[in-house]
């Protein structure tokens, strides 16, 4: 069996994925071609050795409609023989991506793989590609009849389950940019990030990180989902969620080289990493970020390791209640998690957020001399993503 390995991993800075946001400007195709041309430049790789090209993306509509990935591909230059295809698992496609990539070069299916991922949310918003529509039908409403809630719904409700308080909330949220903040003051997101022109400026830093917030300040926000309706339909609700403990809307892209152990020798290139092991898991589309708890206990079981064995823990942070809970249930070690920040501070740009994390932790291994790594993502829907790395 072949050992899928990570050669690269790169990705665009984050950009406020509002209107007038920094990246808004650079059409999603080429944002994600200039992480793939990237990869390509930076390893000396002969692109017309890749052999499939994966990449995720959750509003595939509009300007990241018609198969961006394969889009992408011809806008890196890339030989037009070179495939691409587009995957959507909600906020953990990237992770979904770099799974498929690298479980298809352990069953010799592939030599060499790229996966990423791009989301513009300045342009296609959460839910743009339903567009008004009905995306669930006759089953889905009969199985649920008391109706599917909004991702903040979910992310309040677990807040109400466990327990976790306002300041619980504002508290980590702060933590996420403080750390973020040294991070990029040290120059740790360095080596990852891929500086884009939007054609009038180079961004070259993470603009969602901001390095004043407080918890105090983000004391003073309002709760984002709230209504009279819905605080009748849920009474169990304190509404705690708010922008400032959320992750921002983001415009980004990511992408990691991944290929077999022997190839990469061939080619002269030092592997970074190994995938470690995989898992994947559905859960209640009610809770539906809660997915991450027991897809962890099910990597965990299928790796034979331990969360001690872990040197660094990346859990998205979509909304500061998902990896509080997480923490309570798991017992981790709160220092291991999210050690340069997390999505509330660098972003969560939806279809590439798992390649992004995927590239961070892989620094901050080989930055502290750590070994393993675990990712996880939530994701919509009641679904989650885990990922454990091996440093080499």
């Amino acid at each position: 069996m072949n050992s899928a390995v990570i050669v690269d991993a790169v990705r665009t800075p984050s950009g406020r994925g509002k209107p007038g946001g920094a990246l808004e400007q650079i059409h999603p195709v080429d944002l994600l071609a200039t992480t793939l041309s990237a990869l390509v430049e930076r390893t000396g790789l002969d692109p017309a050795l890749i052999d499939d090209v994966i990449g995720g993306c959750v509003s595939q509509v509009g300007t990241q409609s018609f198969n961006i990935t394969r889009n992408a591909v011809l806008a890196a230059g890339f030989p037009d023989h070179v495939p691409g295809t587009t995957i959507d698992r909600q906020c953990g496609s990237s992770q979904q991506a770099a799974a498929f990539a690298a479980q298809g070069v352990i069953s010799g299916g592939y030599d060499i793989a790229i996966a990423c991922g791009v989301e513009e949310m300045s342009r296609n918003p959460i839910g743009s590609n339903a567009a008004g529509a009905d995306p669930y039908g006759e089953g889905i409403a009969s199985r649920y009849p008391q109706g599917l809630v909004s991702q903040g719904i979910s992310a309040e409700l677990i807040a109400s389950r466990w327990g976790l308080s306002r300041a619980q909330l504002d508290d980590f949220a702060a933590l996420s940019h403080t750390r973020a903040t040294e991070t990029a003051r040290q120059g740790g997101f360095a080596r990852e990030l891929i500086p884009v022109s939007n054609g009038s400026e180079l961004i070259a830093e993470d603009q969602t990180i901001r390095p004043a917030t407080s918890a105090s300040g983000l004391g003073a926000l309002q709760p984002s989902f709230h209504s009279e309706a819905l605080a009748e339909r849920y009474p169990e609700i304190n509404w705690v969620i708010t922008p400032g403990n959320s992750s921002p809307l983001t415009d980004g892209a990511s992408a990691v080289l991944v290929m077999s152990e022997e190839r990469a020798k061939m080619l002269g290139l030092t592997p970074r990493a190994r995938f470690h092991s995989f898992a994947v898991t559905g859960s209640d589309p009610i809770m539906m970020l809660t997915g991450i708890i027991p897809v962890t206990k099910k990597i965990l079981a299928k790796s034979g390791l331990s969360l001690d064995d872990m040197d660094v823990l990346e859990v998205n942070e979509a909304f500061a209640s998902v990896p509080l809970a997480w923490l309570a249930e798991t017992g981790a070690d709160p220092a291991k998690l999210n050690p340069r920040g997390g999505a509330i501070a660098l972003g969560h740009p939806l279809g590439a957020s798992g390649g992004r994390l995927l590239s961070t932790m892989l620094n901050h291994l080989e930055a502290t001399g750590g070994r393993y790594g675990l990712q996880t993502m939530c994701e919509g829907g009641g679904m989650a993503n885990a990922t454990i790395i091996e440093r080499l």
